[in-house]
């Protein structure tokens, strides 16, 4: 095992209870149900951790009615001129076409499950009828076999995301997490879904006057 405490400053500041809370939100979303108490962690010090993460140019989001929590940057005009200028910390992340698809429909039934009375709090979505979605808007002419594998490989992704969780293996099923809400308001869902449903008709149009080209096919 190695003794790092060379490494430390002659002068320790004092300990504090939120700051495995604090690296926890920096490396991504703290939910009400994850493992240990970070959770409670978050809600017992939004104040110090607030101000904290503004110090570095970031806002400390907490959604209790949605039990998530989570950082933001602040664009750095909205800092008054007295503050140094901060690099970004938080770099945004381009989704695929495909997973962009996907990110539209799991939040289509996110937004069904929040209309209707559940006794759960959870949505939890089989993979197979995520799979029927899928093969209608991107594979209908593509072997169910591969579609499967290839929905499976984007799930995954979303997953490291904490855009979804999975539910269960046996028949695999997958909980959208509430940050999609966050993430993908229902004004820019509108909007995402007519930009892609419009780059869809695209490919496909190109692809039908060029079936023998595949740098015309739809990219994964």
């Amino acid at each position: 095992m190695n003794d790092d405490s060379h490494l430390l400053p002659e002068r320790l500041p004092s300990a504090v209870p939120w700051s495995a809370a604090a690296v926890r939100l920096l490396q991504g979303i703290v939910y009400h149900d994850d493992a240990g108490d970070v959770w409670d962690r978050v809600l017992e010090s939004v104040t110090p951790l607030t101000d904290y993460f503004v110090r570095i140019g970031l806002r400390l989001i907490v959604d209790e009615e949605n039990g998530m929590a989570y950082l933001r940057q602040i664009a750095p005009e909205s800092f008054p001129p007295e503050y140094p200028p901060m690099p970004t910390l938080f770099r945004r992340t381009r989704l695929g076409f495909d997973q962009s698809i996907l990110c539209v429909l799991l939040r289509d039934e996110l937004r069904q499950f929040e209309e209707q009375i559940h006794h759960d709090e959870r949505c939890v979505v089989n993979q197979s009828d995520l799979l029927s979605l899928w093969s209608e808007i991107c594979g209908h002419e593509e072997d169910p076999v591969r579609l499967n594998r290839k929905l499976t490989a984007h799930l995954k992704s979303l997953q490291e995301m904490k855009f979804v969780k999975q539910f269960s293996d046996t028949p695999p099923a997958w909980e959208v997490r509430r940050i999609l809400k966050a993430r993908l308001p229902l004004a820019q869902l509108e909007q995402m879904r007519t930009e892609l449903v419009a780059e869809l008709a695209r490919r496909r149009a190109d692809s039908a006057a060029t079936p023998e080209d595949p740098s015309q096919a739809v990219v994964e």
